[in-house]
């Protein structure tokens, strides 16, 4: 099949994987329904939809640009971790016109599970694998569980989608979002909480990058933030938005573009960096353009291999926006 989408435009609006008369995809696009749906059903029928993301994903073939369509109308929640490991895989929101950061009316959950190996609710390893208009949330409890989104594939896409992890919040190396994959971009998502607070001087960012752990043998590569936000309530001045522990965290380049970090104004302390790397970057480097901070961190970075291009309104290394006297 082409399409289930008239000149790839849903009846929402929303354009899938293209329009204009242009086929959305060459492969079948399925739809998810959590309330009404059935895994008994095809899916390939807006009114017989499945029930399940993870039976859609298992109909889904590799390199065949397969579209999984997640109703608006409830959790679409998971019994286990999702791991993405087939090519060309895309799961799109419907959310009215689209285009939020936050609050987005399709949502994937993952509750209490007892597996070591759920160790969030989405693990990509696949390639050029894309998701829009979708909220990931992970309440999960279970010792190993401490992402929601860990991105250790190639050329993933995230776009208008919200990473929230409500638990581990007095947790060093836990994460809304790792960063491990090879040209990565993440576009108009936001990352972490304004509501839930940290607990103590611990480094529990919105963002971990690590070489090691999470998604063996991928490393942050050729990632791009664009037009992000980035979400904390700290407790103290250790806390982090984005972090690396190790000096090979990021290979060759980690662009971050007009991308807001924000502390809430009533938390209980002002970190001292917004992005921070445990030791100098050696064989990559971070640059920062036109971001902005609020509540947050005098200095964007102070790690050697940061770069800050844009508006320094209090210092050289700032790049921050200040309240008016």
């Amino acid at each position: 099949m082409l399409t289930n989408f008239p000149a790839g435009i849903s009846s929402f609006g929303i354009p899938v994987m293209g329009g204009g008369g242009i086929p959305a995809t060459s492969g079948t696009v399925r739809f998810v329904d959590y309330t009404n749906g059935s895994d008994g059903n095809a899916g390939t029928d807006i009114d017989k939809p499945l029930k399940t993301v993870a039976q859609a994903y298992s109909l889904m073939t590799s390199n065949k640009d397969d579209i999984t369509v997640l109703m608006g109308n409830a959790t679409h929640v998971l019994t286990s971790m999702l791991t993405v490991s087939k090519n060309c895989c895309h799961f799109v929101g419907m959310d009215g016109t689209g285009g939020r950061r936050y609050g987005q009316n399709a949502k994937v959950s993952l509750g209490v599970t007892t597996a070591a190996t759920d160790v969030g609710t989405i693990l990509v390893t696949g390639t050029r694998c894309s998701f829009s208009n979708i909220k990931f949330i992970n309440n999960n409890t279970v010792a190993e569980g401490i992402y929601c989104f860990v991105d250790g594939g190639e050329y993933t896409l995230l776009d208008h989608c919200e990473i929230y992890k409500s638990t581990d919040m007095d947790q060093t190396g836990a994460a809304e979002l790792v960063c491990n994959g090879d040209s990565s971009q993440y576009r108009n998502c936001t990352i972490g909480s304004l509501a839930t607070a940290r607990s103590g001087a611990v480094i529990r960012p919105c963002v971990l990058m690590t070489k090691a752990t999470a998604a063996a043998g991928k490393v942050a590569r050729d990632v791009l933030f664009a037009d992000c936000d980035f979400w904390i309530n700290a407790s103290n001045v250790a806390n982090r938005f984005i972090y690396g522990a190790n000096a090979t965290d990021v290979e060759r380049i980690c662009k971050i573009k007009r991308c807001d970090f924000i502390n809430n104004g009533a938390s209980s302390a002002v970190p001292d960096q917004n992005v921070a790397f445990a030791s100098s970057l050696t064989v990559g480097s971070v640059l920062m353009k036109d971001c902005s901070s609020v509540n947050a961190a005098t200095a964007m970075s102070t790690t050697t291999g940061v770069f800050i291009d844009g508006a320094a309104p209090t210092a050289a290394t700032s790049g921050i926006s200040v309240q008016a006297a």
